[in-house]
């Protein structure tokens, strides 16, 4: 099936998403709105990125001294997006919005991300301003959200650091007040950064006007010292050219110089970059230090922040899940057409009889049934999760209450396991096109390098593993494990058919010793113990969350057509297949298996 089909699917028949209509905020809208909004990036998509995908691929962005080089396709396609009003999609109409479900938005981008990850929707930009709208000044939100949401400038997140990574404990990045007077900037408390910022999408390019970083530092305090840990960073608007009040560029550069660019396995047509802030190479009135605006209160940039991370794991992990299916609907294409092989009969193969297509070889459906059901299965709980946020913003006081939680669990998977196991599916598809699909006459191999990434980005595995099964599980008494069972519990019930009831009778099971072994992790007094096994906890939760994703859209699977049967056979390869190994996972986590942890170094 296409992607349109299994969007439409998951959309409008198991997830009812144009009952939203029926809420105040989207009530101007219908079905007809939500499927002329889908035409439209499916269009663009198909004819602005699809066809460039593998030119920015070749096409590395180049510096020449002065300004960051792209291929024309990049600028055409940014500006379609930007035509198309999906930058400000789920924001008010007073501001120039549609007012749409993010669960909407989230499906529309998937048609960009499948199309080419590496040219993008301008995913950073959206989260920036969405920032911005919630932790910004009044003025804030004029000068620099608005102009993102029109396609004036570009966003940037800038945590990072060369000498640190993903520690941000460590970053040394200092702000200083600018003069006497620095309160009193109407753009908000203005400061001078000085300090570099390593892995920065989008971080150079000539594609918009201006590009808003938004930039974590520490502010010393009157001995010199910063205070240790997160606690001390805070958030400041760091633009590439300074604006006035109202948006316009003054014609003056701010102290942000490229120090280069990364050239990367994959995403090679997205500029990557390393920059330094007030090293002084564009000294800006007078003096070194870029010029950078409080976001907020001072010591509170990494809460400012998360909002925007958040969003940008779900994301990462839809990016991941469309790179998957890409690969998938590739193989699957080869494997109808390619002939290899005879067909084994009861007297064996008959070399007289003519080669049979791949997809008649019984191993070829296993590693193409494989990539349905990681693929839709990531699919699926990617919009589950966009559904929550809806939820979130819109519902009652209950059903936020619940989403809440609910998104505190699922957040890291949302991110995680597309990023996991859609490339775990993009290694089958260049398995299935054999000696082809490692050559780049093929796509898959593309597909390959470019979902590597995602394992690593808006916070690697580990990370993600240690914040569930160190936090998030462990909330209020574990409130969003808890809601997540009875959902679970739920959907069991539904179950009716021999097949179905005997899946939720092993999804029930499963669940169950996912939260034994959740509270055996912490028995000891050694929490590094604890979260040793972090990794396959996440690997065994994050299959058992996609076991009750399959067996819901199962169970709205109700039709004899090839689409209904298809969905059916990936729900009960995923249980027949992938969730026995869920087993081996937790009972390294319950005994705090202590292998890895024990590990000399010298014994390596």
């Amino acid at each position: 099936m296409t992607l349109r089909h299994t969007t439409d699917f998951f959309l409008y028949e198991w997830l009812s998403s144009e009952q939203l209509c029926q809420r105040e905020r989207y009530a101007d809208h219908a079905r007809e709105t939500f499927d002329a909004v889908l035409d439209t990036c499916e269009r663009i998509a198909r004819e602005k990125y699809a066809p460039f995908n593998r030119k920015v691929d070749i096409e590395e962005p180049a510096f020449d001294g002065d300004k960051v080089i792209l291929p024309a396709c990049t600028q055409d396609a940014l500006d379609a997006y930007a035509a198309s009003g999906m930058l400000s999609a789920a924001q008010d109409y007073d501001i120039g919005g549609m007012q749409l479900p993010y669960t909407l938005e989230a499906a529309a981008n998937a048609f960009f991300a499948c199309a080419s990850v590496s040219i993008g929707g301008s995913m950073l930009t959206v989260g920036n301003a969405n920032l911005l709208m919630a932790h910004g000044s009044d003025l804030q939100k004029q000068v620099f959200a608005l102009n993102e949401f029109s396609g004036r400038f570009a966003g940037t997140m800038c945590l990072s650091e060369p000498q640190a990574g993903s520690s941000l404990s460590d970053v040394a990045t200092r702000a200083t007040p600018d003069g006497a007077d620095h309160a009193d900037d109407p753009l908000g408390a203005r400061y001078r950064l000085r300090g570099n910022k390593m892995w920065i999408s989008t971080g150079d390019h000539e594609l918009t006007e201006n590009i808003v970083h938004l930039v974590l530092a520490k502010i010393p305090g009157a001995d010199g010292k910063t205070i240790p840990g997160t606690k001390g960073i805070s958030l400041f608007i760091v633009p590439k050219h300074l604006v006035n009040t109202v948006g316009e560029l003054t014609g003056e550069r701010n102290d942000v110089a490229l120090a280069g660019l990364n050239h990367k396995l994959g995403w090679r047509g997205t500029v990557n970059t390393l920059l330094n802030f007030g090293e002084g190479r564009y000294p800006v009135r007078g003096s070194a230090g870029a010029i950078g605006y409080l976001v907020g209160q001072a010591g509170e940039g990494l809460k400012c922040m998360f909002h925007m991370m958040n969003e940008a794991r779900i994301g990462v992990g839809l990016a991941a899940t469309m790179l998957g299916l890409a690969g998938y609907y590739a193989s699957l294409d080869y494997a109808r057409t390619r002939t290899q092989g005879r067909p084994v009969g009861p007297a064996g193969k008959d070399a007289s009889q003519a080669p049979v297509r791949l997809i008649e070889h019984a191993d070829i459906k296993r590693m193409l049934l494989a990539q349905k059901a990681y693929g839709e299965g990531a699919f699926a709980l990617g919009l589950y999760c966009a559904r929550l946020v809806d939820e979130l913003h819109t519902g009652d006081t209950a059903q936020q209450h619940e989403a809440q939680w609910l998104l505190e669990v699922l957040t890291p998977i949302v991110k995680s396991w597309p990023s996991e196991w859609c490339l775990e599916a993009n290694s089958l598809a260049i398995q299935i096109h054999g000696g082809y699909g490692y050559t780049r006459d093929f796509p898959v191999e593309q597909y390959w390098r470019d979902n590597r990434l995602n394992m690593i980005h808006e916070g690697t595995h580990g990370i993600q593993a240690m914040d569930l099964l160190g936090r998030k599980v462990l909330l209020d008494k574990g409130l969003g494990l808890q809601l997540l069972g009875k959902r679970i519990d739920a959907t069991c019930a539904r179950a009716t058919t021999a097949e179905q009831q005997q899946q939720a009778r092993a999804l029930q099971s499963t669940w169950r010793h996912v939260v034994q072994a959740t509270g055996d992790a912490w028995h000891g007094q050694d929490p590094a113990l604890s979260l040793a096994n972090a990794v396959p906890y996440m690997q065994a939760f994050g299959h058992t969350v996609l076991a009750w994703i399959w067996l819901d859209v199962s169970l709205a699977s109700l039709g004899s057509d090839a689409a209904s049967l298809g969905r059916r056979q990936a729900c009960q390869y995923f249980f027949n297949y992938e969730l026995p190994k869920t087993g081996a996972w937790l009972n390294v986590v319950q005994s705090r298996d202590a292998t890895c942890a024990d590990m000399p170094e010298d014994a390596f």
